[in-house]
């Protein structure tokens, strides 16, 4: 089962219950946060019986704490971003 069977994700999406940092440093991004920005990746979970958004907020900041998304960031230079897919 992949995230997007349990979870709508896309960028410009207000709806989601958060959203992650597509583009910044290789420290900022793919940080999870609570605050709209059409530019962040919004993920919006449809199956609350099966996995909550609270729950999968805090897989996403332990990803970030253990610098993952380092290893998909796209970019050269100081800025980098993920991509949605």
């Amino acid at each position: 089962m992949k995230l997007k069977d349990a979870a709508t994700i896309k960028t410009n999406f207000p709806e989601a219950d958060f959203w992650i940092m597509r583009r910044g440093s290789l420290t900022t991004v793919g940080t999870p946060v609570h605050e709209f920005n059409r530019e962040h990746i919004g993920i919006k979970v449809e199956n609350t019986q099966f996995l909550l958004p609270r729950f999968l907020f805090i897989c996403f900041e332990s990803l970030h704490l253990e610098g993952r998304w380092g290893e998909v960031a796209n970019g050269t230079l100081s800025l980098v971003s993920i991509k949605v897919s």
